[in-house]
């Protein structure tokens, strides 16, 4: 199966006055064509930052470095020019952002937001994209689609808006498609019919999906494939199998320790990883998971693990060189 996108050594940095914010520093990814790629991890993590700079997206105080390479369809993305750029953002690759409130444009119908989507990379005519916003609503599962393409966003409710956001980014069927978060600020109800309508247009349109979250049940639901971030970089990736059966790093191991299971009594704490995310400003000069981790060793103060080779995907763990051939990662930390 062909890599639809590849991301090798991306890095982005926010210069401020406190200093220079490091926060993706080394990033590698790969996302196959008809595949949801699944990222994870804590808050502060770079999961967003990474794909707005896959987007190109990234406004200044922020900078991509130069030896960053995003590699879609053949094209760097970062390094093309800003108007061939334009012609891929919103047709061969979209993005659905966090919150639908502050990305709709309030005194625009989202029909006429559809259309624009629409007409600046399609040359149809304007009654041609209103039935095309019409079509892309009733996909998304809107109602009286023909009625609500004429609302505006604040007579909508969270969901129909999220809708709205994936018929928009829809509109040109992409063959990749970026959902930040796309469920965070909805109910658990509403959570699964916006999951299970991702899949299914993931399925009908065979496009690939990037999918960001904090919740690993998203992950195990949605994903084929995982790429687990912390402090900037990846320090996991492989099979979602694999990721939950077999966890080739701690900070992974962490968080499957840390979900909740059903019928936990009050007598039973919950398992939190103690500490916090490094700042971006000071990133550790070893691993940057070793203030928070049980089990480091006197080589994860001094040195950096590169993402090697780990049972069936990568891991970024000075540890693995420690356990013997065969052996279990997970029991090591359990």
């Amino acid at each position: 199966m062909m890599s639809l996108l590849r991301v090798e050594n991306l890095r982005t940095y926010f210069d401020t006055r406190a200093g220079v914010m490091k926060a993706v520093d080394g990033v590698d990814l790969e996302v196959r064509e008809g595949r949801t790629l699944g990222i994870v991890g804590e808050s502060g993590s770079g999961k967003s930052v990474t794909a707005l700079s896959i987007m190109r997206l990234i406004e200044k105080p922020g900078r991509i470095l130069p030896d960053s390479h995003i590699f879609f369809e053949g094209n760097d993305l970062a390094a093309i020019p800003e108007r061939e750029l334009e012609s891929l953002r919103g047709n061969r690759i979209s993005m659905v952002f966090q919150e639908p409130m502050t990305s709709l444009n309030p005194v625009y119908t989202v029909g006429d937001q559809i259309i624009e989507a629409i007409r600046l990379h399609r040359r149809v005519s304007v009654q041609q994209a209103r039935d095309r916003a019409v079509e892309l609503l009733r996909l998304v599962g809107i109602p009286s689609p023909e009625r609500r393409v004429d609302a505006f966003p604040h007579q909508m409710s969270g969901g129909m808006r999220q809708r709205v956001m994936i018929a928009m980014a829809l509109a040109c069927e992409p063959k990749l498609l970026i959902a930040d978060e796309p469920t965070t600020a909805l109910d658990v109800t509403i959570q699964a019919q916006i999951l299970e309508l991702l899949r299914q247009l993931r399925d009908e349109l065979s496009m690939a999906v990037v999918l960001i979250t904090h919740d690993l049940g998203v992950v195990a639901e949605m994903c084929d494939d995982v790429a687990v971030m912390y402090a900037g970089q990846v320090v996991e990736r492989g099979p979602v199998e694999s990721i939950f059966s077999d966890p080739q790093h701690p900070y992974t191991e962490a968080l499957l320790r840390s979900i909740p299971l059903l019928g936990m009594t009050k007598a039973e704490p919950l398992t939190v990883i103690p500490g916090m995310v490094p700042s971006a400003l000071h990133w550790p000069t070893g691993c940057r998971f070793v203030a928070r981790c049980k089990n480091a060793l006197d080589r994860c103060h001094r040195e950096p693990p590169p993402l090697a080779r780990s049972g069936s995907g990568y891991a970024a763990c000075w540890l693995r060189e420690s356990i013997p051939e065969g052996s279990q990662h997970g029991a090591a930390h359990r």
